[in-house]
């Protein structure tokens, strides 16, 4: 009996300035939860964390543009993001918040150690700063124009475009991001990792240590970064959110996000062990412990060059075995913008599909984006589901199903003789999960999706070419082994499909009734007498077998007694006799009104988007004819003007209207002077009900339009000579 393996499997910690996106779970929630549930599959020890990141910079921005605390940005957002993974059964062993006490104190603690042993340089150097805001700009408070490719937005730590990773200083024509002033250079003391004294290392351990395991576009990026030249970057900050530097001397300055962030990982681990009652150093300081990273591209560098100096210089830490980063995925041919609103957000998701978490968990792994940037769209979500899940798989389940129950009213039938095509059918099924495990271990998610489909495939061309519903009346033996051997490939589904597709496979297995004690009794029995034409037996007349799958499994046990491999070894999965339960469908079709919907809503956005690009407001809800007809617009001509005390914006104007000369209270007074709109022609509404302002009663409304700049126009007929009173339609 082998011991179990120990991993500590970390996924990119969340910004809290906004809700998660099908980016985020096609980069990195999905393919991390898939490679956490087949670890635990296989009777591994595996800590999965994550939490929310809330010292970044775009957390600060968010607040000033809502007009709020950053506390109140990260409450906000913690609780939709940890609510939209619990909702996709994302499953964390822990997910927890950079504002935890545990967090500060564990970031506090690794940079006072890196302090004390010299691992830092101080430097006073000159950093941009606002003199309008009175503050310092951190990179993400600056954009300016990339030195390296010339993009004209880039943010000054890092550059969107090209991916290079830069100083605030090294941008071309900065400007704050805060007031839209140029900054100047003020001089302020801060702390650098000196990442250029470890280039050497960072060499060796991952260019020419990881050649062959890591993927060539995370090798890629890091091999640009140590052949231009590393250099000390800085790991304090000076802002008012974050963690407070601790040493003397510091005062006014926090963390830098890149250096607090990653300790989330650390933080978040011990907060777990706390709560389970277990020792966090071995999921962190033990050298066979295996330690991956899943993250997006942009944080390539922070975790395979910045985050491993850290723990290099700390000592006492193991590093990552891998960082299996993804692309970017887009949506409908366009970049996922959560600026623009060009997101499919999972929160918003599930309020139009409720039910179908794993139908997007499937398109997201089938298209995701491995190896280079990918395309979500709703036609192919659409077509995976109709033509896949429900074609494909769940088409096999319902028929076994039905079957099943239409000829034995739901109990496992005893299997006879089996033939050559049962027996190499029953050994597929047996390599699968070696099959499927291959494609996991190396990370390649969609081969391996397409393998479990594979299975589902087997399944149907099994049932295709023995059409049990043909030989149930003239050879009814032969169809108990037929049904016998497909319920042992619906079983393999239920547990291989887990990983990939955990809401299925509960059902599934909810179906099938595999968690019943009835169940695991009947294991425990060995029931299932089958008689076979070769060695390969399935199962025995023995009163026991220790091949036999319990479900459910416990983490943690050995390799040989994992549910995963239980498939491969087992003599029997389904035991005859065992009652299955009542047929449900696993899958429903999306019909195309759905699909519409998300396009019609992708519409509007873009729509939008163009509308304010454009400066101008987008449309109101639409009216009818009638409502139309009813609005009494004439031209009119201002009489009379004087301020209205005490007010900055209101005018009480005396206005001729041809049918006679009305009061109306009108809010230009900061656009216009008293003097100068005396005799100005203008648009009238004459019929909208009176209104008391200011202790004026107001008899209508004087049209305007909005220009660039901020002011108001009047809105007057180009012809001179139209009279008061006409009517404008």
């Amino acid at each position: 009996m082998s011991t179990p393996k120990r991993y500590t499997i970390t996924a990119a910690l969340p910004y809290t300035n906004g809700p998660v996106h099908i980016g985020h779970l096609a980069g990195v929630y999905v393919p991390a939860d898939i490679y956490a549930r087949y670890q635990r599959l296989k009777g591994n020890d595996v800590a999965y964390i994550c939490g929310s990141d809330e010292h970044g910079v775009p957390i600060t921005l968010k607040a000033k543009k809502e007009g709020i605390t950053p506390q109140q940005v990260v409450d906000k957002y913690h609780g939709i993001i940890k609510k939209a993974f619990e909702d996709f059964e994302i499953s964390f062993d822990n997910y927890s918040r950079t504002s935890a006490k545990i967090h500060h104190e564990t970031a506090s603690d690794v940079f006072k150690k890196l302090y004390d042993e010299g691992k830092f340089i101080e430097e006073t150097n000159q950093q941009l700063y606002d003199e309008k805001a009175n503050q310092f700009l951190a990179d993400r408070f600056v954009v300016g124009t990339c030195p390296k490719c010339g993009f004209e937005e880039s943010y000054g730590d890092q550059c969107e475009n090209c991916g290079t990773s830069h100083n605030a200083t090294d941008l071309i024509n900065p400007k704050s991001a805060i007031t839209g002033n140029t900054p100047s250079l003020k001089e302020t003391k801060h702390w650098f990792l000196p990442l250029d004294q470890y280039q050497d290392w960072l060499k060796e351990w991952i260019v020419e240590g990881h050649a062959k395991d890591w993927k060539p576009n995370v090798l890629g990026q890091v091999k640009s970064w140590i052949d231009d030249g590393l250099r000390p970057r800085a790991v304090t900050r000076d802002l008012d959110w974050g963690i407070p530097v601790p040493v003397k001397g510091a005062e006014g300055k926090v963390l830098y996000v890149w250096f607090d962030a990653p300790i989330g990982y650390i933080s978040s681990t011990k907060e777990w062990a706390a709560r389970e009652g277990k020792d966090w150093e071995p999921y962190w300081k033990d050298k066979d412990t295996k330690l991956v990273h899943f993250i997006g591209k942009d944080n390539i560098v922070f975790h395979c060059i910045i985050f491993p100096v850290m723990l290099k210089a700390e000592g006492s830490y193991i590093l990552p075995e891998n960082v299996p980063a993804n692309e970017f995925l887009n949506l409908e041919n366009n970049k996922i913008s959560t600026s623009k609103n060009w997101a499919v957000w999972l929160h918003e998701y599930l309020e139009d599909f409720p039910d179908k978490q794993d139908v997007l968990r499937y398109a997201l792994t089938a298209n995701a984006p491995e190896n280079k940037d990918n395309n979500f769209t709703w036609k192919d979500f659409q077509a995976r589901n109709n033509n896949e899940l429900v074609a494909i798989f769940g088409n096999f389940i319902n028929r076994v199903l039905v079957l099943t129950h239409k000829y034995y009213d739901g109990i496992v039938p005893q299997a006879g003789k089996l033939s050559d095509v049962d027996e190499d059918t029953l050994m597929m099924l047996k390599k699968y999960p070696q099959i499927i495990s291959k494609s996991i271990e190396r990370y390649r998610f969609r081969e391996a999706l397409m393998e479990l489909m594979n299975l589902a495939r087997l399944g149907n061309k099994y049932l295709a070419d023995e059409e049990p519903w043909k030989q149930i009346k003239e050879n009814p033996e032969r169809v108990k082994t037929i049904m016998f051997v497909a319920l042992q490939i619906a079983t393999g589904l239920s547990i291989l499909s887990e990983p990939f597709l955990p809401f299925t496979s509960n059902k599934l297995k909810s179906i099938l009734r595999l968690n019943e004690p009835a169940y695991r009794r009947g294991r425990e029995r060995g029931t299932n007498d089958v008689v076979t034409s070769s060695d390969n037996e399935i199962a025995t007349n023995s009163t026991s077998s220790r091949n036999d799958i319990v479900i459910p499994t416990e983490r943690g046990t050995s390799d040989e007694e994992s549910l995963w491999n239980k498939i491969s070894l087992a003599k029997t999965l389904l035991p005859s006799g065992h009652q299955i339960g009542k047929v449900e469908l696993l899958f429903a079709k999306i019909e195309d009104a759905e699909v519409q919907k998300q396009l019609d809503k992708l519409e509007a956005t873009k729509q939008a988007n163009k509308t304010e690009a454009s400066g101008v407001e987008p449309q109101k809800g639409v009216i009818e004819f009638d409502d139309f007809t009813k609005l009494d617009i004439r031209v009119g001509t201002i009489l009379e003007a004087v301020k209205v005390p005490k007010t900055k914006k209101l005018l009480q104007l005396k206005v001729d209207v041809g049918i006679d000369i009305r009061t109306i209270v009108s809010g230009i007074a900061e656009s216009f002077s008293v003097e100068e709109i005396i005799g100005q022609k203008v648009t009238v509404l004459c019929n909208l009900a009176p209104r008391t302002l200011r202790g004026v009663e107001s008899e209508g409304m004087i049209l305007m339009a909005d220009t660039p700049d901020g002011k108001l126009a009047f809105i007057e007929p180009e012809n001179s000579e139209i009279k008061n009173g006409e009517q404008i339609s």
